[in-house]
């Protein structure tokens, strides 16, 4: 019996991992895929975004793969195998603070993982638009030097003198990795998947002590909030906040993500936003049996977690009526 391959996308927050699963998701016809999705808080998002699928979704959240919750992962991975479930593939999204060298540790180390898996190779989502403010962060450099396949994405945002700047220092970071540039995440298939490009001995010449065991530590001043409220959030309101919000904390601002109920709108809300960048659309429509929570979180440097409760809370319909 041939080994299962696996690929892990990884990159960092914001860079459009997610938007690359979905991709892969939807062109995937006949193939069975399982895929873990890791995020950094305690309330996943990410899962919410995945396209409708029939294939196995696994949720890992509140922490890290490369740390906190490695053992969840690898023993993630053990159910899948022992379940008996037919799966032509498996694909983990890492969250955009990890480090990817305890991953793959993992696939190495770990008896079951290494008999019954073949990692096909590591591909990571590069943000043409903030790469270069977040390479000052250890797990950025990481998730690229590691990579086989880079992706520089967001191609549309920026001038072509700009992305050949980008490419080249990418080029010095990882010589090796392959880049391709994308827009929406959008890549051929063939080009990340199937290719054989994970290479042991390419690791170890980045990362010789790799195989020993030891710590991942996070940058303390990094931390994540995340809010789950009942109640519908008045618009105008929350577009007011949230742009205050970035114009006073946009650097230290990593990533906010969010799927919100707005009033009187039947269809739930996907909110995105990278520093200064603030996106959001429209998304599917609320069952009537559904629960309509707004879920957001904020993950940055040095993050107020009672000042962002209260300006959210302040966006809700409901103290809007109060207060009036």
């Amino acid at each position: 019996m041939g080994k299962l391959k696996t690929s892990i996308l990884t990159g960092f927050l914001g860079a459009g991992k997610t938007t690359l699963l979905n991709h892969l998701l939807s062109t995937s016809q006949h193939e069975r895929v399982a895929v873990i999705v890791n995020e950094y808080g305690e309330v996943g998002i990410d899962g919410k975004l995945v396209v409708e699928t029939k294939d196995e979704i696994i949720e890992l959240n509140n922490g890290c793969i490369c740390c906190t919750v490695r053992d969840d992962l690898i023993s993630a991975i053990q159910a899948l195998l022992a379940s008996g479930r037919q799966i032509d593939r498996i694909v983990i999204e890492t969250s955009g603070l990890a480090d990817p060298a305890p991953v793959i540790q993992s696939f190495i180390l770990d008896e079951v993982l290494a008999a019954r898996l073949q990692l096909d190779a590591i591909i990571t989502v590069v943000d043409a638009c903030h790469v270069e403010r977040q390479l000052v962060l250890d797990e950025a450099m990481e998730q690229i030097s590691f990579a086989d396949v880079l992706l520089l994405n967001k191609t549309d945002l920026e001038s072509e003198e700009h992305l050949d700047r980008t490419e080249r220092k990418l080029r010095h970071l990882n010589p090796l990795a392959r880049i391709i540039r994308t827009r929406s995440s959008v890549v051929d298939r063939s080009a990340i998947l199937d290719i054989g490009a994970f290479d042991l001995k390419n690791i170890l010449s980045i990362d010789p002590a790799i195989l020993e065991e030891h710590d991942h530590e996070h940058d303390q001043s990094i931390g994540c909030v995340a809010i789950r409220e009942i109640g519908a959030l008045d618009p105008t309101m929350f577009n007011a906040w949230v742009n205050r919000l970035v114009q006073a904390t946009g650097k230290d601002m990593f990533r906010m993500k969010g799927v919100l109920q707005f009033e009187a709108d039947p269809r739930r809300y996907v909110f995105h936003g990278v520093h200064m960048t603030l996106e959001g659309r429209p998304g599917k429509a609320w069952m009537p049996f559904e629960q309509r929570l707004s879920e957001i979180v904020f993950i940055g440097r040095n993050l107020d977690e009672r000042s962002l409760r209260s300006g959210f809370m302040n966006c809700l319909a409901q103290t809007k009526a109060l207060a009036s």
